[in-house]
């Protein structure tokens, strides 16, 4: 099948753009926006994925205010040609400029939720190193992403109260990535091969001259597979940091951080610590991660739109839906030079199985000393 971008030289395999380089029912290609204001009183999030071998695309804008969540989610069949595949029902993401400036926009009158939103970078993207893992000797996690800080333009409307978004006052994050990782309805995979399993620390920070960036994927017996740790000066280049080191202190009864840092040690042995104060949590179900009905990939109709309004403090921490959340912190950053900087970013957290820092079973709450 020919499409408008098959006259463009970007094929990476030796078929057309609408045809994937592998069968595997879980390849994906996906947006991920997040915005805050520097006091915290506003946060929003967006996440748009298009899923070819299931011909599923999707799209959700989530708007957190007063403890309280506003989601739009969209799901439809998937467009044949890539140009459309940013542009589902309410929500269209345009690319201005790429990897500098981006457009989001929804209009979703029905579910309260209208905004006209422009992402510009404060740095150039980070590719984060591959992920990669195996689920006996199938791949599980084969994926690339890229993260990039930036300053947001525009406004936000929910339920007919409109907010101003200023760059000086709303920064924030995205980021992209394509591969295999699980989506969609779970198929039947034969014989298991391992305990369900998945830890997961992503922390993207903004500062007023700097951005920092630090993940960790963890076996459940602490040991790591992928790590992530990289200073961005604000319009400058990023400087990838040798390794990475992390100490949290768990929520009793959750399995969300009560404080978490991380350390960024440099080539030369420096060390640039971030120490992380969550404000609250926006739970991720609200742009269908784990979301019980709009979860993504999922097949929900030719072209759905639905719309969800919970009030945070309601929902059940401890629940497959509710443990994966982004936490919305204050940040304090000291240099390997001395000088520190407050700032403001998120700490995104997805815990299930046990893990040496005090987690047991499944989805059991962390217990305290």
């Amino acid at each position: 099948m020919l499409t408008s971008f098959d006259d463009y030289p970007i094929h990476q395999a030796s078929v057309p753009v609408a045809h994937t380089a592998t069968a595997d029912l879980n390849h994906y290609d996906r947006y991920f926006f997040n915005g805050y204001s520097r006091d915290g009183g506003l946060y929003f999030a967006a996440a748009m994925g298009l899923y070819p071998n299931r011909h599923v695309a999707d799209a959700a804008f989530c708007v957190v205010q007063g403890g309280r969540q506003t989601s739009v989610f969209r799901s439809q069949r998937a467009p044949d040609d890539r140009r459309e595949a940013t542009s589902l029902g309410p929500i269209v993401v345009d690319v201005v400029e790429p990897l500098h400036i981006l457009r989001l926009r929804v209009d979703a009158p029905d579910q309260g939720v209208r905004a006209d939103l422009t992402f510009e970078s404060r740095s150039p993207a980070i590719e984060e190193p591959h992920f990669f893992q195996r689920a006996g000797v199938r791949p599980f996690f084969d994926y690339t992403r890229l993260t990039q800080f930036g300053a947001w333009t525009g406004w936000v409307e929910v339920h007919g109260q409109r907010h101003d978004v200023r760059p000086d006052d709303v920064w924030g994050s995205r980021d992209r990535s394509w591969g295999i990782r699980p989506v969609g309805e779970a198929g039947s995979t034969g014989a298991p091969v391992s305990l369900p399993q998945f830890f997961w620390l992503w922390a993207p920070v903004n500062f007023p001259s700097l951005s920092t960036h630090f993940d960790v994927n963890d076996y459940g017996d602490g040991r790591r597979w992928h790590e992530t740790g990289t200073i961005a000066p604000a319009g400058g280049q990023p400087h990838m940091m040798r390794t990475v080191d992390w100490r949290i202190r768990w929520r009793p009864g959750t399995r969300w951080a009560d404080h978490f840092e991380y350390d960024l040690v440099d080539w030369d042995g420096g060390v640039s610590t971030v120490r992380l104060t969550p404000k609250y949590e926006f739970h991720m179900r609200g742009i269908g991660y784990g979301h019980p009905s709009f979860t993504h990939g999922a097949w929900k109709g030719e072209a759905v739109t639905s719309g969800e309004r919970i009030d945070v403090a309601g929902l059940a921490p401890l629940s497959r839906e509710n443990i994966h959340v982004q936490a919305l912190c204050d940040a304090t950053i000291t240099l390997a030079d001395g000088r520190t900087e407050d700032g403001i970013g998120i700490l995104e957290q997805l815990a299930v199985g046990p893990h040496p820092t005090g987690l047991t079973g499944l989805l059991d709450g962390y217990a305290g000393e």
